[in-house]
């Protein structure tokens, strides 16, 4: 497979920029994985289609409000600083912008009292920061940050936005995520009551999703592209119940591919998922069998983007395609705050 294998073509009006009042009446595009055959419901209809002794399977990061304005010393320069990911205690990996301003030795000032060293470089771009303050600074991000809304949203992210792009499963204590799990944006607290009296278990696993999934692909031979790692976290409870539903013959759905990647990466060989925590830069392109995922239900991913790629391994580079155009045709919403797509 490569890179130009992934391109379509998407008219800008269909590109979201703003989410719907209720999330659970987005439009639901389903197709078949072996057939590519298509239908066209309503989200809060998926109920129907879930057995019993299925599992359900959420992603309950945070997003944190991970777009800053700072100042190189000296110089008073502006510098957007995007916060991608906590390596440690003060010490994070950031996108700078303009980037050629911003090189080791600077320092930049957040706020007041509060300020970042630039220490190393990344190999893609950005920077390592060491945090100076005494504090919690995830407050500080709460208080002064705001909204990671992708670049393709284009306009100012206003109060709404802070409920509007976290899922109803983002736990406080998960908080790290820059992007948002955005396959979740769907579900609603009454969707969810109608699957657990259908008997379907719901439970989570956590992958702090970072620019890593979005970052773009350079190389024409996917095999050279390199994912960024991203933290995730999938405890005992959670490998228990899906291994449970796995003997009981239910199906595993994976809400985004965000929960995908992180159930492909804790697969065993001989069936169901081990509890872990860690790091994964798992690409998953086609050709690829997955071991653990039965169903997918995920947003509309951007042309040449690994999301893309990733789908179409759970189907086929052509089923993918085909129902993209057909979404296009019958004028879907696409990306974050979009429509949704149920391949079974």
């Amino acid at each position: 497979m490569r890179l130009s294998d992934f391109k379509y073509t998407l008219p800008e009006k269909l590109i979201a920029q703003e989410p719907l009042k209720e999330r659970d009446k987005s439009r639901l595009l389903v197709m078949d994985r072996v057939s590519g055959a298509v239908e066209h419901r309503i989200f809060k209809d998926v109920v129907e289609l879930f057995g019993p002794n299925d599992v359900l399977v959420v992603n309950d990061t945070r997003v944190v409000k991970a777009r800053l304005t700072g100042y190189k010393e000296k110089t008073d320069a502006e510098i957007e600083v995007f916060l991608l990911r906590e390596l440690n205690e003060n010490m994070w990996e950031i996108m700078v912008k303009p980037a050629r301003k911003v090189r080791m030795g600077n320092t930049i000032t957040l706020q007041e009292g509060i300020t970042c060293d630039i220490i190393d470089n990344t190999t893609s771009g950005g920077r390592v920061v060491r945090v100076n303050y005494d504090g919690d600074f995830h407050k500080i991000i709460e208080k002064y940050g705001s909204v990671p809304l992708p670049p393709y949203i284009r306009r100012t992210p206003d109060k709404k936005d802070e409920k509007n792009y976290q899922t109803i499963f983002a736990d406080e204590g998960r908080s790290g995520a820059v992007a948002a799990p955005t396959a979740g944006l769907h579900f609603t607290k009454r969707l969810l009551g109608r699957l657990e009296k259908k008997g379907v278990a719901i439970v989570p696993v956590t992958l702090h999703v970072s620019l890593g999934t979005f970052r773009p692909v350079n190389v024409e031979d996917l095999t050279r592209h390199r994912m960024d790692s991203e933290h995730y976290i999938v405890t005992r409870e959670t490998a228990r119940t899906v291994n449970d539903r796995i003997k009981l013959g239910g199906k595993v759905w994976a809400v985004g591919t965000t929960v995908a990647r992180t159930l492909e990466t804790v697969a065993r060989f001989n069936g169901g998922i081990n509890p872990d925590k860690g790091w994964t830069d798992k690409f998953i392109y086609p050709p690829y069998d997955f071991k653990v995922v039965d169903r997918l239900i995920t947003n509309f991913h951007l042309p040449s983007s690994t999301l893309l790629m990733l789908v179409s391994a759970f189907s086929t580079r052509d089923n993918i395609l085909n129902a993209y155009k057909a979404a296009v045709k019958e004028k879907y919403r696409f990306f974050s705050y979009g429509d949704a797509m149920l391949i079974k």
